[in-house]
């Protein structure tokens, strides 16, 4: 560390690799004490060269290999992501706030989404930028924690948005929630039909509910709002709520899935890129919880 102190970047890069090397030799599991060691150095290398996207990888790929999450340690991905945040490199910051899950995460991708869409122009697009993602890895809380937190700034900022003053309070079927819950009404379609995807594939979860009944709920609310046209009813969106029927309702996978990762074509598609590539992803399975995430 007091060589990165002393702006020593290129050894001290080299020795918090070796940092890792020795922690694939002792087969260190990550955990708090790991984790912060690792964190403190990635914020101390600072931002020339490629010394800290080194470091960032070798961390990552250290934490999917001796911790429980396939794509790397919850802890991690928000630290780097809310670093990449603060410096304003939303590009960085996006996957790493998606990866991590927790409900801070989610609530810094909202913000920065928000900022990101000029403050609400297009909200339907950036909105889905957060939530598709969540639901693809299976991640209902911070679907629900995003959503609400860029509502609340879009509503803040354009109250017309707003199709009625008051939110419509409901109480699903089978529900044990504390309070009641509330939707939204807007102006834009996508962000009505966001709430109600959320709320779907938390019903899914509900051992009070037929499994039949859910899986046609799902089929209606997509087939509606994709009649309708717009972004919904894009190639890649559909896509995308094709993996989640699977993997929330098990319906059959969709034809085109096994050709492309929808995640990724969606994700290209909204910021206008290219889709991305042949070569099927792996079947889609949900993450172990995280801890310490709540609803409210």
């Amino acid at each position: 560390m007091e060589l990165f102190k002393a702006g020593h970047l290129g050894s001290g890069t080299d020795l918090s690799q070796f940092l890792i090397e020795v922690y694939e030799l002792k087969d260190e599991k990550v955990g708090e004490e790991s984790r912060a060691r690792l964190t403190q150095l990635i914020s101390l290398v600072g931002t020339e060269g490629t010394w800290r996207k080194t470091m960032i990888g070798g961390s990552i790929a250290w934490s999917a290999k001796h911790g429980i999450y396939a794509t790397g340690d919850p802890g991690l991905h928000g630290f780097i992501g809310e670093l990449f945040y603060k410096e304003q490199d939303f590009v960085a910051a996006e996957p790493h706030l998606i990866a991590s899950g927790s409900r801070e995460s989610a609530k810094t991708l909202a913000n920065m989404l928000f900022t990101w869409s000029r403050n609400g122009a297009e909200p339907g697009t950036y909105a889905s930028k957060g939530v598709i993602p969540y639901l693809l890895r299976g991640n209902i809380l911070a679907a629900r924690a995003f959503l609400s937190q860029f509502l609340s700034l879009l509503i803040g900022a354009r109250p017309s948005v707003l199709a009625t003053p008051s939110p419509v309070v409901i109480n699903p079927a089978g529900s044990e929630a504390a309070s009641p819950d509330e939707l939204y009404l807007t102006t834009e379609p996508v962000l009505n039909f966001l709430q109600l995807a959320i709320r779907t594939c938390q019903r899914a979860k509900n051992p009070g509910v037929q499994a039949k009944q859910v899986q046609e709920m799902w089929v209606r609310l997509c087939g509606s709002y994709q009649s309708r046209r717009g972004l919904v009813a894009q190639p890649g969106y559909r896509e995308a709520l094709g993996e989640i029927g699977t993997l929330f309702f098990d319906l059959p996978p969709p034809r085109a899935a096994a050709n492309n990762n929808a995640l990724q074509d969606m994700m290209s598609s909204f910021l206008g890129g290219k889709p991305g590539g042949s070569g099927g992803p792996p079947k889609r399975t949900l993450d172990p919880p995280m801890q310490g995430i709540t609803l409210d």
